[in-house]
């Protein structure tokens, strides 16, 4: 018996393996345009494309982004696609930029970063020129998986400067003033100069000055910053995800964050099929979301929920009846323009928000392109999104059953599964926390960082009880306040107030809605 069940968990587990490396083949092989219509192709080499699919990963506090569409900045939110000619600017606020194979980009507080380029070519790889115009900008580029396919291009500008970015690199860039300062986490990199250029190697620091081409001076020593430990929480998190999510194939994109905020489960009627923790039968994958113009592609629809790149952009959301909605991967890949008008008929009520027997309507986008004084950016919400966060009172962190992981911050408080299963049965499940704050050193005295005033944002929370004498109240209190947005926004951990007076202990779930009897399919 024991055998037979073992033989059958690890079937199970290939074949959720097998499914997500399935859904990571279809990124690069089934793209569609994803610029506005304000991109200059003819700009570009021969057999050059626009057909990228670039995305804001992660938004805490005070993030901006001019999307390019002749409406200035507008308050960015997670999942929100990147194209050619944006620019992203943080006041207190972090950003994160994933791009296709899993390299990625985060900007530090007072910043501003342009994409003045995001090509595809015509061999498939990808060309890609960030401009960091202040502040501070951690890259990390992945390691090529496949010596024989081309490989992606990574151009770091500043000022005018250009550094090509290799695989396999991890750098830290700041430009403040007349200077900019370069430190080479990992790998190498070459820089251009007058004179043929300075190679600075792995764990060295770089000092130009911006307006001459000057060779840089090159420091033994790298000066720390004070957001350093953020991104190595994150580099790690992408990392160790990717080690699960990737398997064979390169193109792991977005699905880190599927692997650590949901699983693959054997759905009755249905199969095996990918949903989140913290949701259960009557939870709707499309009762909260905002619908994103894009000029010359038209809206598409953004998810809260820090998983929610992929199971939006590609696959099939289906209704299993009793046991709720799952997630399965195939079909085309919709970059920028996934405006699924799907309406499948179908049996049963309640998911869907019909009459029994009725149609159940994935949300429709607007009829029209915004007018001068209209919105691009429109809210669609049905209901409330529960959203977890943190107990102050308690010193804990409640997970909110139907917050489907909104609110859950990346990391830090370990497998998801056994809360998910606690809150799924009393409504809410949490756990004692304690946070640590960074501290900037002697040798980080000037920059857009310098001194306490964004410590809240980096902050890093750790499940357990803290080890004495790291824990302090004040540093609690300066990660709630500052690690993020609540609500739309997601990825943040802040706490509403209606769920401060229920932290730390359990309560009855509420009633479940009607379910569907039989799987019914939305495609897009």
């Amino acid at each position: 018996m024991k055998s037979d069940t073992l033989f059958k968990a690890v079937t199970f587990k290939a074949t959720a393996r097998k499914a997500l490396t399935f859904a990571a083949a279809f990124l690069l092989a089934s793209a569609v345009y994803a610029q506005s219509s304000d991109a200059k192709p003819n700009e570009a080499a021969p057999g050059t494309s626009k057909v990228r699919i670039v995305r804001l990963s992660q938004v805490k506090g005070v993030v901006q982004i001019d999307r390019h569409i002749d409406r200035g900045f507008e308050n960015a939110i997670t999942n929100l696609p990147v194209v050619e000619n944006s620019q992203i600017r943080t006041g207190v606020g972090l950003a994160e930029i994933e791009f296709e194979d899993n390299s990625s980009l985060r900007i530090a507080p007072n910043s501003v970063v342009d994409f003045p380029r995001l090509d595809r070519q015509a061999s498939g790889a990808t060309a890609s020129t960030v401009h960091l115009v202040r502040g501070t900008a951690y890259v990390s580029i992945v390691k090529q998986q496949d010596k024989k396919a081309p490989a992606n291009s990574f151009v770091l500008t500043f000022g005018d400067r250009m550094l090509n970015l290799a695989p396999a690199t991890h750098i830290r860039l700041e430009v403040v003033d007349s200077k900019a300062m370069l430190a080479v986490l990992d790998g190498t990199v070459h820089t251009d100069g007058e004179n043929g250029g300075v190679l600075v190697p792995r764990k060295k620091m770089a000092t130009f000055s911006i307006f001459d081409k000057a060779e840089p001076s090159v420091d033994k020593e790298i000066a720390m910053n004070v957001f350093d430990n953020w991104d190595h929480q994150e580099t790690s998190y992408h990392a160790n995800m990717a080690a699960f999510s990737r398997y064979n194939s390169p193109y792991a994109y977005g699905l880190n964050d599927m692997s650590y905020y949901g699983s693959f489960v054997d759905l009755p009627g249905c199969g095996s099929m990918w949903r989140p923790y913290f949701a259960s039968a009557s939870w709707n994958p499309y009762s909260n979301g905002t619908w994103a113009w894009y000029g010359g592609a038209g809206y598409s629809w953004v998810s809260p929920y820090p998983w929610a790149w992929t199971p939006y952009h590609t696959g099939t959301w289906m209704n299993c009846g009793n046991a709720g909605w799952g997630w399965m991967p195939g079909g085309m890949w919709n970059g920028v323009n996934n405006t699924y008008p799907a309406t499948v008929t179908g049996g049963g009520s309640g998911n869907g928000g019909v009459s029994p027997g009725g149609p159940i309507r994935a949300p429709h986008a607007p009829a029209h392109p915004p007018g001068p004084k209209d919105p691009p950016l429109i809210a669609s919400n049905s209901n409330p999104a529960p959203t977890s966060g943190i107990s102050i009172a308690n010193r804990s962190f409640v997970f909110q059953k139907d917050s489907a992981g909104l609110g859950v911050p990346r990391d830090g408080l370990g497998k998801l599964d056994r809360f998910s299963h606690q809150a799924a049965t009393h409504g809410v499940a949490s756990t004692q926390i304690y946070a640590t704050a960074p501290q900037p050193t002697h040798a980080y005295g000037v920059g857009p960082a310098a001194g306490t005033g964004h410590q809240g944002l980096a902050t890093t929370i750790h499940r357990g009880s803290p080890p004495p004498p790291s824990y302090s109240s004040g540093s609690m209190s300066s990660w709630s306040r500052g690690s993020g947005n609540s609500g739309m926004n997601g990825g943040g951990a802040s706490m509403g107030p209606s769920m401060s007076s229920s932290m730390g202990r359990s309560s009855s779930a509420p009633p479940s809605a009607p379910v569907a009897s039989a799987p019914v399919a939305v495609h897009r």
